[in-house]
């Protein structure tokens, strides 16, 4: 007779539980074999603590980010082995979740309010038109504006029910969008704040969101469960 009172999940659910995590090795895999050489020049930087130039560049911030990831894997392991102790479903996908959100957007809104040259001198400039700065965005800005919110839109719907549905994403993405826009044009920022960013960065979050729909959370069961041992 087992003693067990929370039984193993099947295996079946444990491979659909760590497939979203093999999923983001594999994207950072790819995403630092393409990035190898710039992020290699600002390793130096790191390494030594200049942190001026680690920080203060994009590349830097990249490198930390990628540095970082089993560190963001450890701060996941530890409420999901409570999660999974106190019989919550799903419990390393949430947690995976609520660490992949703040790990995947906190780096791309540092390097969004990264100030430029003419920070605090040159007036706030807006872009109110749809679609024409998407031209001059180029396809490296264009990528680099679909990833923004990126994170968000993949996790969110996995941790939070209420957001399991694609209007709600394409909302979420726009509505922290337009707070970012807002910012940089309040901050004066030596930025353009554009619509375009805003329609980009709203898309970045549903397509991201499409990407994890078979793991989205579409009950609030364990609700209580999870507020207990948070």
């Amino acid at each position: 007779m087992s003693h067990n009172p929370f039984p193993s999940p099947p295996p079946g659910r444990r491979t659909r539980g760590i497939v979203p995590l093999g999923l983001a090795i594999v994207g950072v895999a790819a995403a630092a074999y393409v990035l190898r050489r710039p992020l290699m020049m600002s390793a130096p930087m790191c390494v030594s603590g200049r942190w001026h130039g680690c920080f203060g560049t994009f590349n830097g911030v990249v490198l930390m980010t990628l540095a970082t990831l089993p560190l963001a894997v450890l701060v996941a392991w530890v409420p999901a082995r409570r999660r999974r102790a106190a019989g919550v479903a799903s419990a390393w996908r949430m947690s995976l979740a609520e660490v992949g959100m703040v790990h995947g957007t906190l780096p791309f809104l540092w390097m969004t309010m990264m100030p430029g040259a003419g920070a605090g001198t040159v007036p706030a400039r807006v872009s109110l038109v749809p679609l024409r700065d998407l031209v001059t965005m180029g396809p490296l800005g264009i990528v680099g504006n679909l990833l923004v919110f990126a994170a968000l839109g993949f996790f969110a719907p996995m941790r939070f029910a209420a957001m399991a549905s694609l209007p709600r994403i394409l909302a979420l993405g726009a509505g922290c969008s337009v707070l970012v826009e807002t910012a940089q044009y309040v901050l004066r920022l030596d930025r353009v704040s554009s619509v375009d960013d805003v329609l980009v960065n709203a898309a970045g979050a549903v397509l991201a969101g499409l990407a994890s729909r078979r793991w989205w959370r579409t009950t609030a069961s364990h609700t209580p469960a999870i507020c207990a041992v948070a």
